[in-house]
């Protein structure tokens, strides 16, 4: 199957931007004060290990984008290379 040039950038961003916002999400669940991710006592909480494997899957999924992504790219620049 060939990807287009736009559908081949699209999905490089789109890998690109899962990792930008779920490592911002998972520093910011780690620093979490609200009581949300840990309790009283400083231990993690049910909400903070399903985000946290939500924040991991999403790094598996933006990963396995963003590389599809690349290589449709890489593979549009060598057909475009003279021979």
């Amino acid at each position: 199957m060939k990807l287009s040039r736009p559908v081949s950038w699209f999905l490089l961003a789109f890998g690109v931007w899962s990792w930008v916002i779920w490592i911002t999400f998972a520093k910011n669940l780690w620093k979490d004060g609200s009581g949300l991710a840990f309790d009283d006592a400083g231990d993690p909480t049910t909400y903070f290990w399903v985000h946290l494997l939500l924040a991991i899957a999403s790094f598996l999924l933006g990963t396995v984008v963003g590389g599809i992504g690349f290589r449709g790219l890489r593979a549009l620049r060598k057909r475009d290379l003279p021979v």
